[in-house]
C-alpha cells in the first residue's frame, strides 16, 4: 500500500496530471453546492480539489485502506467504501461523476458506466480518465522485449483497453455530447523507474532501465484519455 501511494502521489504531482485533473473538474461544469462523486478516489486528492470548488464532493473506493488514507489526508471531503457498479446514491441525485484510472480494473466497465448514468441527474456530467495499457511508450534498447512486457501487463488486467472505448461506452449508456481529449504524461528519473516497476518485475530488463535512469536517459510516456459527456 505504501509503495502504491508513494507512486500515486508522485504521478499526481506531475504537471500534466495536475493539468488533466483541473481539466476534468472544468468539464464537470459549475459544481458549487452540488453533489459530485469521484469513483475510485484512491488517496482523495481530486475530492479535496472538487470540495475547494464548492462541491459536496464524495469519494468512493473499493479499498478500505485507501478510504482511511483519504479521510486522514483530506478532512474537507466525504469518503465511503463502495463499488463502482453499485453506488450508494439515489437515482438522479448526483450532479457530476468522475472516474479516474479505475475502469480498467473492472471486468464489466459497461456496468459501471450504466451506474454512472443512473445516479446522475438529467443534464449532469460524467468524466472518465484513464490509460490504454497497450499504448505505453518506453524508450528501450530491447524493443521486442519491451513490447512483450507491456502487452503482458495489459493482458493481466480485466479491461486494459477500455480507455479507447470510453466514448462508445458513454454513448451506449445513454450519454450525449461526448468530448474526447488526450493528455500525455511524460516520466523521467526515479518516477519513470517506479512506473516501470508496476509494469514488470523482470529483473534484467529493469536493470537496463535503472542504468538509463542513472544516466538521465530513461523515458516513459503514457497517453491519458479524457472523455466527458452529458447524462
Amino acid at each position: 500500500m505504501s509503495n502504491l501511494l508513494a507512486l500515486l502521489d508522485a504521478v499526481d504531482a506531475q504537471p500534466v496530471a495536475v493539468e488533466t485533473r483541473a481539466r476534468s473538474h472544468d468539464l464537470l461544469g459549475d459544481v458549487t453546492g452540488r453533489t459530485v462523486v469521484d469513483v475510485g478516489c484512491g488517496g482523495g486528492r481530486a475530492v479535496a480539489e472538487l470540495a475547494g470548488r464548492g462541491a459536496r464532493a464524495v469519494g468512493v473506493d473499493l479499498d478500505p485502506e485507501m478510504i482511511a488514507v483519504a479521510r486522514e489526508r483530506w478532512p474537507v471531503g466525504e469518503f465511503h467504501v463502495g463499488d463502482a457498479r453499485e453506488l450508494p446514491f439515489e437515482t438522479g441525485s448526483v450532479a457530476g461523476y468522475r472516474a479516474d484510472k479505475v475502469l480498467h480494473t473492472l471486468d464489466d466497465p459497461a456496468r459501471a458506466v450504466a451506474e454512472a448514468h443512473r445516479v446522475l441527474a438529467p443534464g449532469g456530467r460524467a468524466v472518465l480518465i484513464g490509460q490504454d495499457w497497450d499504448t505505453i511508450v518506453i524508450d528501450s534498447d530491447e524493443p521486442d522485449v519491451t513490447r512483450r512486457l507491456v502487452h503482458a501487463k495489459a493482458d493481466s488486467l480485466p479491461s486494459p483497453r477500455v480507455a479507447r472505448g470510453y466514448r462508445n461506452l458513454l454513448l451506449d449508456a445513454g450519454f450525449t455530447d461526448p468530448v474526447v481529449e488526450v493528455h500525455t504524461a511524460v516520466f523521467t528519473g526515479d518516477t519513470a523507474l517506479a512506473v516501470l516497476r508496476r509494469i514488470t518485475d523482470e529483473e534484467s530488463w529493469l536493470a537496463g532501465q535503472a542504468g538509463r535512469a542513472r544516466r538521465n536517459r530513461i523515458f516513459v510516456a503514457v497517453p491519458m484519455f479524457l472523455v466527458a459527456a452529458r447524462g
